[in-house]
């Protein structure tokens, strides 16, 4: 085990080392050959303003790190540090689900990262609700087929599973750790949503185990999970049961749901269950945004392209008087963001490519995109319970927070499922408090955290950016979120 003297002298190593190899200085012989090409590399990925960029105060970096050696697998990242007291700050991993979507279209351009894209793409505008106040944000595009990470193999672009990605994301790690060696040591949690419930659980399980016999272990302290796909069987009664429980389907539609869908089966659903639920779809559920359904839905014109609201003539003559860094703020929630072309725009642009040094000798035989349609999961698990008892049983911080507007995978699945764990309960349900307003419920497990987030859809930020801010920073912490709302 390294002491503090040297780990800190290890810190200052490898900084000195890089400044020299950005100076041009060839290491003499003997000097691990590896280290040095990690430090070019890590010069290479020095993301110095990206287009349309304003000021920061931070560091950031992109690229890729080759996660296979043979066929050639590229996982893409983004990185930004603290502004204030980055040394001291633990690092975080964001993934975003699908499976199949990008965590730089979602999470890094409308939800947690430093920057929100502008109408059209034209530019970038500060996030002052972004997640690295509080820590090192490291974005991650897994697996491959997903935004800019790709393979040289074309079929692994098309097909996935949760194994390689478990993986793939562990070597991603390794190795991204070796050209970043002072976060060798921090403190580490792994967060995302939806999906990411299946590649966050497997990801902390897979170091755990790995751990043990690692000659570099990796810092993992916890994990935090949001709307998550935890357990096919609780997840699908469970949003049947949200459904009826917020007067979306009738009773009757609920009970004949129930009968003839069989959440128990792997393969589950038939084609009476199919039926049925496109019945509810279209006559009792009807247009609304099932992701977040007391929000309003999209409008879009004849070909499927969001119909954007215009400012009146007074409203574009104040917004143009607007001086402040956030005069191009969009709306708290944007019901457009599932087909927003913002983002496709942006990270399409060359110059954008070129300044987060991706795609940068043409690799990638498609276009960028939010979500792809194309990507196909051969292999997903049915439960992820199984890692969260390896997880709980080794000590580690877990939290798992929920929109309680998301119908698509509803609170109440993820309460069954927790549940099912028959964890005791260590602070029984209470409401906790964000600028004195209840930002939602909360109740403490034996080795789990559950949160409510209220008024939330399914990508929290979206609709509640500032409870979502709080969460985190609590979850840092380890402290309860306030129970008071004068707090």
């Amino acid at each position: 085990m390294q002491t503090m003297g040297s780990a800190c002298r290890s810190w200052v190593w490898a900084v000195l080392v890089l400044v020299l190899v950005v100076c041009g200085w060839q290491p003499a012989e003997g000097i691990n050959s590896t280290s040095q090409d990690n430090f070019k590399q890590r010069a290479a990925d020095k993301v110095e303003r990206l287009p349309g960029q304003p000021p920061v105060t931070f560091n950031q970096w992109a690229g890729y790190v080759q996660v296979e050696d043979d066929i050639g697998r590229f996982l893409f990242y983004y990185f930004s540090e603290a502004p204030k007291n980055a040394t001291t700050k633990p690092l975080v991993l964001w993934l975003n689900g699908g499976p199949g979507c990008s965590s730089m279209g979602i999470g890094w351009a409308y939800e947690l990262g430093p920057f929100h894209i502008r109408e059209n793409g034209t530019g970038l505008e500060t996030n002052i609700q972004s997640w690295n106040r509080y820590a090192n944000v490291l974005f991650l595009e897994s697996p491959t087929g997903v935004g800019f990470s790709y393979s040289n193999d074309p079929n692994e672009n098309q097909f996935g599973g949760d194994n390689r990605t478990a993986e793939d994301s562990y070597t991603f790690l390794v190795r991204w750790l070796e050209r970043f060696p002072e976060y060798k040591d921090r403190d580490f949690y792994i967060t995302g949503e939806s999906y990411a419930g299946h590649y966050v659980p497997q990801l902390a399980a897979l170091i755990h185990s790995r751990n043990k016999d690692a000659e570099q272990k990796i810092n993992l302290k916890g994990i935090m999970v949001g709307n998550p796909s935890t357990d096919n069987y609780y997840d699908g009664v469970g949003q049947l049961d949200y459904l009826l429980s917020h007067a979306v389907i009738s009773p009757q539609t609920h009970d004949q749901l129930t009968k003839v869908c069989n959440y128990s089966d792997p393969n589950c659903c038939s084609q009476a269950c199919d039926d049925e639920f496109n019945y509810a779809q279209q006559v009792e559920i009807g247009g609304i945004d099932s992701y977040s359904i007391d929000s309003p839905t999209c409008s879009v014109d004849a070909s499927g392209n969001p119909l954007r609201r215009k400012l009146s003539e007074k409203g574009q003559a104040r917004k143009m008087k607007q001086t402040t860094p956030f005069q191009h703020m969009k709306a708290a929630y944007d019901p457009c963001t599932i087909n927003d072309i913002d983002a496709d725009m942006y990270f399409n642009r060359k110059d954008v490519q070129k300044a987060l040094h991706a795609n940068v000798s043409g690799e990638i035989p498609y276009n960028w995109t939010s979500c792809s349609n194309d990507l196909r999961f051969t292999d997903s698990a049915f439960s992820v319970l199984p890692q969260y008892k390896e997880l709980i049983a080794g000590g580690y911080k877990i939290w798992v927070y929920s929109g309680d507007n998301d119908a698509v995978v509803p609170v109440t699945g993820t309460i069954y499922a927790l549940e099912s764990l028959d964890l005791p309960v260590k602070v029984p349900w209470y409401a906790w408090y964000q600028k004195s307003q209840v930002g939602g419920r909360s109740q403490w497990y034996e080795g789990v955290t559950f949160v409510t987030v209220r008024g939330a859809g399914h990508e929290v930020p979206l609709n509640q950016p500032g409870r979502f801010l709080s969460i985190f920073k609590f979850f840092i912490l380890g402290q309860e979120l306030p129970g008071d709302p004068y707090v």
